[in-house]
């Protein structure tokens, strides 16, 4: 039987489910790993930013602004240790201290800060003047009302967002849990309710879907052959929908390429849609281009005729990492290969 790279897919009597199976063996789900990214905190530097702010507020028994701010000055991934125990995200840290009147606050600058101290976790830096240090010490002034407060609110509709096992109390539940450390069944809890690595997947979303992405300009590059990578939502003349990647350019394309990562079988659907959508123009404006589908994902795997309908609208090439390497050889690609 020739490879699905080969065969003949006009041909109405073409047995697609060797090739789909064949296609489903090689996409393995992607989300078992996570690139680290620029910025990720191991967990020395934040047990170093723990220590740092367990030293500076007595063992959590003087929780201040000046307390909390020294710390941050010493080590700032220290803040980040702070808003973790708040349990907040930058742009809900940054929405409560405006709430409460400090300084208003918008989610950028929020996300800066963050991303700033994720950067460089143990530059020691003094707060002055300046606009980003001001909002950093009023973010630590409403973290410090907020967590002395504590979860005030007790009807049985709704859950505090300081209703953890660390705040519920303000310092009445932390101080036990600095010295004694945190039981095992709450700690499972709380990370149900807020899912294992939930805030570094978020803010590596893009790498991880840039993957695919990665491998195919991988792949181009290494057989030195031009591509045009096109932006998100770019307007290309002739399509009304930009593909990811045209070979050579758009003035004379001998090939088009939709790449995607997907662990979500609705997300695969509007992909396979796109493609389709890319070999019906192909066909309507006569011309003779390759329409290739690079994927990786579980998304992919889900429902066999979608994968049946990718098949089709690409003639077989359907590429995934495994068998990345082959994409050159085995479309026109190769006519503009180097080496």
């Amino acid at each position: 039987m020739p490879s699905r790279f080969e065969a003949d897919f006009s041909d109405p009597k073409l047995r697609y489910d060797d090739f789909i199976d064949e296609v489903f063996g090689e996409l393995k789900s992607k989300f078992i790993e996570m690139p680290k990214g620029e910025g990720f905190i191991d967990y020395p530097t934040f047990e170093h930013g723990y220590q740092t702010l367990k030293k500076t507020t007595d063992a959590f028994t003087t929780i201040t602004p000046e307390a909390i701010q020294a710390a941050v000055e010493a080590a700032p991934i220290a803040f980040i240790v702070f808003r973790t125990i708040l349990g907040f995200t930058p742009p809900e840290w940054a929405n409560v201290t405006s709430t409460i009147g400090l300084l208003e606050i918008d989610q950028g600058p929020a996300r800066a800060i963050d991303r700033s101290i994720r950067l460089k976790p143990l530059a020691q830096r003094s707060l002055g003047t300046k606009l980003t240090d001001q909002r950093i010490r009023a973010m630590i002034d409403a973290g410090v009302q907020t967590l002395l407060q504590g979860a005030q609110t007790r009807l049985s509709t709704v859950i505090h967002r300081l209703d953890k096992v660390d705040t519920r109390d303000g310092l009445r539940s932390l101080q036990p849990l600095a010295d004694l450390g945190v039981p095992y069944a709450a700690l499972l809890y709380e990370r149900f309710l807020g899912r294992p690595f939930a805030t570094h997947r978020d803010s590596v979303s893009e790498l991880v879907g840039a993957v695919v992405e990665g491998a195919v300009k991988d792949v181009l590059t290494a057989a030195k052959v031009e591509f045009r990578e096109t932006n998100r939502a770019e307007r290309i003349q002739g399509f009304d929908q930009a593909p990811d990647f045209i070979i050579p350019s758009e003035f004379n394309p001998v090939a088009l390429i939709e790449a995607k990562l997907t662990e979500d079988d609705g997300t695969a659907r509007d992909k396979v849609t796109r493609v389709q959508r890319l070999r019906a123009l192909r066909d309507e404006s006569k011309q003779t281009y390759d329409v290739i589908a690079c994927i990786a994902g579980r998304g992919f795997k889900v429902r066999r005729e979608d994968m049946r309908r990718l098949l089709h609208a690409t003639d077989g090439k359907v590429f995934t990492l495994t068998t990345m390497p082959l994409l050159v050889e085995h479309t026109r690609i190769r006519e503009y290969k180097v080496r």
